[in-house]
């Protein structure tokens, strides 16, 4: 089964660390994902932009786009990461080390009920 781990933090919080506490943070984090990898329980994984950058589509017919930030909560969703797991209680042990190395942060865990694979982008590392 498919889950979605979504990284929630106070995104004021991470773009004022400096740039040795965020490697510092991404060292801890990619050691996670390259035993999780390794043990093929993740798939994609992305650490999204800031929501200033942000646009969101909502209403009715196509919509209409309005600027982010989207939502008016303390956390913003900063990334996210899709892992298989034969159980719920698997997928939440993940986010618990991912946890553990982002003190933190808040995970959200859900089950991913369509997953439809697609293209590379072009021009992006995908590891």
């Amino acid at each position: 089964m498919l889950y979605a781990i979504l990284a929630y933090h106070a995104e004021g919080v991470v773009e004022s660390w400096t740039e040795e506490e965020d490697a510092a943070l991404m060292k801890d984090l990619l050691e996670v994902n390259d035993r999780l990898v390794r043990e093929k329980h993740l798939g994609p994984a992305a650490r999204l932009g800031p929501t200033e950058d942000a646009v969101t589509l909502r209403g009715p017919g196509l919509g209409l786009v309005t600027d982010g930030p989207f939502a008016e909560t303390k956390e913003q969703l900063l990334g996210f990461y899709v892992v298989d797991y034969p159980t719920m209680d698997a997928a939440v042990a993940a986010a618990r080390e991912l946890r553990s190395a982002n003190p933190t942060a808040v995970y959200e865990v859900r089950p991913i009920l369509l997953y439809v694979p697609g293209a590379p982008v072009a021009g992006q590392d995908t590891q």
